[in-house]
């Protein structure tokens, strides 16, 4: 049983939670303070946390998502009870399905079974943030608070990392509680058994074509990954979120390629396929199956995966970091022969970038020069935008980790507060943000945020007047396009009325220059672009 002595340096709960996470690596807390969740704010100086002020819980929610996916450490979130939590429930379901550690802490009422009509009162606030989130928990006392961060963090490290929620009803953020007990020793995730290594390398051997398709699960592996697929002479494709993985000029690599639906004819040539760190889910593939004749091996940590339709002929249960460093060290360094030819990727890549840039004419030479101007070690955060779905396809990245988007739940919004989330914790590094019109909508008061903490942000507004791709989505069903056009605001005063540098460029070359100025300028700035800068 807890000892509940009060020791000298008990303090209200809602600070100890502040110094606990401090204990934990936490240096970083977006949020809005309110009434209810004051106390969380007591000790956050004291602990020697920054707290950035979003404009909106959604856009608090989507900081600490973007800081999470820049550091691989938790994004923290305080919100109020009610509207706070509500609004933060979108970027819960982001963090969620894209497997983003992201803890969101807020305050609840005290008793809501017999009172009604109490300020910020919902029916049920656990559950409404359980249905977007790993877990939510109310933690009744000091010693369930505690427990319940180390149990986040602990799975955030141990298992597959996804958005959780505590909740500390107010009485206890306002009553003395003791300090957090002492760290615990860092869980260190399942490797993987020898036996499935020893066993996938003899598949590799009897293999004359293999594939691998790597997902964003490996993204910390890329070296191993590369030896691996060099050691075997086997091609490459990767997810979206796997980009970089496999260097993008790497002469085996079809790349970023599963949306194409003749990708699936490319995965039936192969006599081997390898899955590692993927879902495989339907914003991969956009169709019911990978397309695989022969054997599929899937590597992953989530039992969940390896038991999906895709009827993985030998699922294998692993760290995919742990995993890949075991094969590469394994298979013989020798490729040999290989059934692949590397002038058949080339002209089938071709023949796909050809592809989408008929779907979405004039926007893959915009991409081609953004990258031309754009920094090595940029980490880009995009939006859903026309412009984003054609750049994920045609943009190669030369290292894993340092493109993000909504892939999973696809909200709108979420560029512009994650770049200034991955800003934070990338303070002297490049990060830019791509957005559409309509989406930049969503979240457009956080730019305020960009300019109060002077962060060199360059924001690609791409402006087609309209909702372009649901435009088109309606088009293709025979439904007469309607609703797909808003009055949009001169953004370019609009970002300078926040206090922004903005600028229209009118051509590429012009573009290529606002962009160059726009990383190594104090603050953020507004690139407005619309189609008709192709003239």
């Amino acid at each position: 049983m807890a000892d509940h002595t009060l020791a000298h340096d008990a303090k209200p709960l809602g600070a100890q939670i502040s110094h606990m996470l401090k204990e934990r690596g936490v240096d970083v807390i977006f949020g809005i303070p309110g009434v209810h969740n004051q106390e969380m704010y007591r000790g956050i100086e004291e602990a020697g946390i920054q707290h950035v002020l979003a404009r909106h819980e959604q856009g608090a929610g989507f900081m600490a998502d973007g800081y999470a996916r820049a550091t691989g450490k938790p994004g923290v979130a305080y919100v109020i009870t009610g509207p706070g939590l509500c609004n933060v429930m979108t970027p819960m379901g982001q963090a969620y399905s894209d497997s983003v550690p992201m803890l969101v802490i807020s305050s609840c009422l005290d008793e809501v079974a017999a009172r009604r009509g109490q300020l910020h009162q919902m029916k049920d606030q656990q559950t409404a943030a359980a249905t977007v989130c790993d877990w939510s928990e109310v933690a009744v006392g000091a010693d369930a608070a505690y427990g319940l961060v180390d149990r986040a963090f602990a799975e955030f490290t141990g298992a597959r990392p996804r958005s959780k929620h505590i909740q500390v009803p107010i009485a206890q953020l306002e009553g003395l509680a003791n300090p957090a007990p002492a760290k615990l020793t860092p869980v260190i995730p399942a490797g993987y058994r020898a036996a499935d290594v020893a066993q996938l390398v003899s598949m590799l051997g009897d293999a004359q074509k293999p594939l691998f398709v790597f997902g964003g699960g490996a993204a910390h592996a890329s070296e191993a990954a590369r030896q691996v697929v060099a050691a075997c002479g086997a091609a490459s494709m990767s997810t979206y979120a796997g980009r970089g993985i496999i260097a993008g000029d790497a002469s085996l690599n079809f790349g970023a390629c599963l949306a194409r639906g003749d990708s699936a004819n490319v995965v039936g040539q192969a006599d081997l396929v390898i899955a590692i760190g993927t879902e495989l889910a339907e914003v991969d593939l956009w169709r019911p199956h990978l397309g695989h004749t022969g054997d599929l091996v899937r590597i992953d940590l989530d039992p969940e995966v390896l038991s999906d339709p895709q009827r993985a002929s030998h699922p294998m249960q692993a760290e995919a970091g742990a995993f890949l460093t075991a094969l590469a060290a394994a298979l013989p360094q020798d490729a040999g022969q290989t059934g692949w030819r590397a002038d058949v990727v080339a002209a089938t890549r071709a023949r796909w970038r050809s592809e989408t840039d008929a779907e979405r004419p004039g926007i893959v030479p915009v991409c081609d020069a953004l990258r031309e101007v754009t920094p090595p070690d940029t980490m880009i955060y995009s939006d859903m935008t026309q412009f984003a779905y054609v750049a994920k396809e045609v943009w190669d990245m030369d290292r894993p980790g340092h493109w993000h988007h909504p892939y999973g739940f696809g909200t709108l919004g979420y560029a512009t507060p994650a770049a200034i989330g991955g800003a934070v914790a990338r303070r002297g590094k490049p990060t830019m943000a791509i957005i559409g019109d309509y989406g930049f909508h969503y979240t457009m008061q956080e730019l305020g945020v960009a300019v109060e903490l002077g962060l060199s942000v360059p924001i690609i507004l791409w402006d087609n007047g309209k909702l372009g791709e649901i435009e088109d989505s309606m088009v293709r069903a025979q439904i007469a396009p309607n609703a797909v056009v808003a009055q949009n605001p001169d953004f370019v005063k609009l970002a300078e009325a926040f206090g922004a540098r903005a600028v229209a460029p009118a051509d590429l070359s012009q573009m290529q220059e606002a962009v160059t100025e726009a990383f190594a300028a104090e603050g953020p700035t507004l690139i407005y672009l619309t189609p008709a800068i192709l003239g």
